[in-house]
C-alpha cells in the first residue's frame, strides 16, 4: 500500500501521514514506494478512519459535522444516502424541497436524526460561504478544509504543483537572511524579468528546474495569525537555528506551531561559518525537543548552511524538493481559482491590493472574486518581480488589483461565476461578521 492510499483510507491528508511517520522514524523512501507493514499498522492505530463529514463514535453512534447551510444534495452525500431519501424525510416533516434547494442547519439536523446521526456545527472560523455547484448565484456554506481539499477533484485533472514553504525560528537566527540568500541565487542564475518585489511570497526555480514557493513573511506572528483564522497554506516548515546560539525560546515556540499545524519540518542550522559555531550542541538540543536529525541517527532532514556566504543554500533547496516529492502535492488548474491572502495594503496609485497565493485553479485578469466580505473583479495581476501577468496557476503568488477594501491576511480568495454570486457571498460574510461582533459586544 502506498502513502496516498493509506491517507485516503484513514481520512487524513498525505502530508499529515508523512509527518506522523517521520516523527516515529518511519520515513518514506520516495512517494511511489510501498509502505512497510509496521508503518501501516502504526498509522492505523493512531488514526481512526473518518470521512470529511462523518465520524463513528466509540459507542457506535454516527456523527455528522455540518455547515450552517447546505443543499439537499450535499446533505445526502454527507449522510451517505440518496437525495431522494432526504427529500422523503423532508416531506414527512411537511417541508417541500428539491435536490438543489438550500436548507439551514436546524432542518438538516432533523433529517440527520432520522438517519441515526447526531450533528454538530462546523467551527465558525472554518465556515466558508461559496457559490452553489448549480450556479445561478445561490450561496451555500462549506468548511475551509473541504473547499481546499483535492479529494473531490477529478483525479485526471490533478497536476503536480510546487511546494509552499514557511521559514520559522528565533529572532536574529537568520530567517530573513536565508530568504534573501535564496532570492539572490535566482538573480545570480540570470533569471530574466526585473527586480524581485517584496510582496509577501515569491517563487524560485532551483538549478535542476524545480519550483519552490516561499512565504516571505518570516516570524511567528504572520504564521500564527493566518492559522488563527483557519488558513493552512504551508506544506513544509524550515526551522532556522543559529549554530552559535542553539535552541532558544522562540525556536521551541516555532516547533510547537509547526506540530500544531501538522506540517513536516526541515532544520536549517545557520551561521555555520562563525568561529563559535557548535552544530553538535544544536543537534543535542533539538533531540531534547523530540527532533532527532539524521546526524544523530534520526530521520529529520537537517542542512548546515551560512546565509552570509551562501554555503549550503543549494543543499537546502534540494532537501525541500526531495521532501515535497514524498508529499505528492497536486492541484487542479482547470477549476475556478481559490487561494489565501498572505499580505495586503493600500498602494499609492493602485488602491487596495492583496498578495494572493493561488492554491488551486488558475486566476485570470477579469475574474469575478470574493475575498472575505469584499468582492470585485481582477483588474490586474503582478508577479513577485513586478511584471504584469494575465494568469496565475496553482502555487503562484500574485498581487491582485481590483479590491474595494484592504483584506486581512488569512482571508480566502475565491473566483466565482458571476458578479451576482460574488455580491451574495460577500454579503453573507459581512452579515456573519456583524453577527459575531454583535455577540461579542
Amino acid at each position: 500500500m502506498k502513502s496516498h492510499e493509506l491517507a485516503r483510507e484513514l481520512g487524513i491528508s498525505q502530508k499529515e501521514l508523512v509527518n506522523f511517520l517521520q516523527q516515529r522514524r518511519m520515513p518514506l523512501k520516495n512517494a511511489a514506494a510501498p509502505l512497510a507493514p509496521s508503518a501501516i499498522e502504526a498509522a492505523r492505530s493512531a488514526f481512526k478512519p473518518t470521512s470529511v463529514a462523518v465520524k463513528m463514535e466509540a459507542n457506535g453512534d454516527r456523527k455528522a459535522v455540518l455547515p450552517p447551510t447546505l443543499s439537499v444534495k450535499d446533505l445526502a452525500e454527507k449522510l451517505g444516502v440518496s437525495p431522494v431519501e432526504v427529500i422523503k424525510k423532508l416531506m414527512a416533516s411537511k417541508i417541500l424541497a428539491t435536490i438543489n434547494q438550500v436548507i439551514d442547519f436546524s432542518t438538516a439536523e432533523i433529517v440527520a436524526d432520522e438517519f441515526g446521526f447526531t450533528v454538530e456545527p462546523v467551527k465558525s472560523e472554518d465556515v466558508v460561504a461559496v457559490e452553489s455547484s448549480e450556479g445561478a448565484g445561490d450561496v451555500v456554506t462549506t468548511s475551509r478544509e473541504e473547499l481546499f481539499s483535492v479529494a473531490n477533484e477529478d483525479p485526471t485533472k490533478l497536476v503536480a504543483r510546487p511546494p509552499i514553504v514557511t521559514v520559522l525560528g528565533h529572532v536574529d537566527h537568520g530567517k530573513t537572511s536565508i530568504l534573501d540568500a535564496i532570492r539572490k541565487t535566482r538573480v545570480a542564475a540570470g533569471e530574466a524579468g526585473g527586480i524581485t518585489q517584496r510582496i509577501g511570497a515569491y517563487k524560485i526555480e532551483t538549478a535542476d528546474g524545480h519550483e519552490v514557493v516561499f512565504i516571505d513573511t518570516p516570524g511567528h506572528e504572520a504564521f500564527t495569525a493566518m492559522r488563527a483564522r483557519g488558513a493552512q497554506v504551508t506544506d513544509l516548515v524550515v526551522l532556522v537555528v543559529a549554530a552559535d546560539d542553539g535552541v532558544m525560546p522562540q525556536t521551541i515556540e516555532a516547533i510547537h506551531h509547526a506540530r500544531a499545524a501538522k506540517v513536516p519540518i526541515i532544520v536549517a542550522i545557520n551561521k555555520i561559518d562563525k568561529d563559535n559555531a557548535n552544530p553538535d550542541r544544536v543537534h543535542q538540543e533539538l533531540a531534547a525537543q523530540g527532533l532527532v536529525t539524521r546526524h544523530y541517527g534520526g530521520e529529520l532532514e537537517c542542512v548546515h548552511l551560512s546565509a552570509k556566504t551562501g554555503r549550503g543554500i543549494d543543499d537546502l533547496l534540494t532537501t525541500i524538493v526531495l521532501s515535497s516529492d514524498i508529499l505528492e502535492l497536486k492541484a487542479n488548474p482547470d477549476r475556478n481559482a481559490i487561494g489565501t491572502v498572505v499580505d495586503a495594503h493600500l498602494e499609492r496609485g493602485r488602491g487596495p491590493v492583496a498578495t494572493v497565493l493561488v492554491q488551486a485553479g488558475t486566476l485570470k485578469v477579469g475574474d469575478d472574486f470574493v475575498c472575505g466580505h469584499i468582492y470585485g473583479r481582477v483588474r490586474a495581476l503582478t508577479d513577485d518581480r513586478g511584471q504584469s501577468v494575465t494568469e496565475a496557476p496553482p502555487a503562484t503568488p500574485v498581487v491582485v488589483s481590483g479590491m474595494s477594501e484592504v483584506p486581512q491576511a488569512g482571508d480566502i480568495f475565491q473566483v466565482v461565476g458571476s458578479e451576482k454570486a460574488a455580491r451574495q457571498i460577500a454579503l453573507t460574510k459581512l452579515t456573519e461578521r456583524r453577527t459575531t461582533e454583535a455577540a461579542r459586544d
